[in-house]
């Protein structure tokens, strides 16, 4: 083999190396990419079915149950216009509170968010910007349904 082809070997192998090693690279990433629904996109059909998301929005009042084993909790969150039933087995984050932002991740069977992992905002102003701006997308929408 001339250097000139040797050269060329090397370089279309290191392409085709560089080439794999992207793909999977963004296969892994986009299998383990957890996106984040309101309750009005996860109603309209919008979420995933068989995959794990992120529902976020607001704990609803007095909708918090705790079963009598202590660690089964039901909840209900809304983003003003739609609400979501959602039964988390685990401990609640010190932050969790009705009334308050709560981003839950899980997945979506039968009319109820089964929740793996309960999130809580972490201070009184603070909610994850795409909560916000779904809370206020539904709570225009359900305005607008009223006039």
């Amino acid at each position: 083999m001339t250097p000139r082809r040797k050269r060329i070997f090397w370089i279309v192998g290191a392409l085709i190396t560089l080439a794999l090693v992207t793909f999977f690279v963004v296969n892994a990433f986009r299998q383990n990419l957890v996106f984040f629904y309101s309750p009005t996109q996860i109603i309209n059909g919008e979420a995933p079915h068989g995959r794990a998301f992120r529902l976020g929005g607001m704990v609803v009042d007095k909708s918090l149950i705790r079963a009598s084993d202590g660690i089964s909790i039901r909840f209900i969150v809304t983003d003003t216009d739609k609400n979501i039933p959602v039964q988390f087995r685990g401990l609640l984050p010190d932050l969790f509170k009705e009334g308050k932002g709560v981003v839950a991740e899980g997945s979506w069977e039968n009319g109820i968010f089964t929740a793996t992992e309960v999130l809580a905002k972490h201070d009184e102003n603070y909610m994850p910007p795409e909560a916000q701006d779904a809370v206020n997308k539904a709570h225009q929408k359900a305005v607008d349904k009223k006039i």
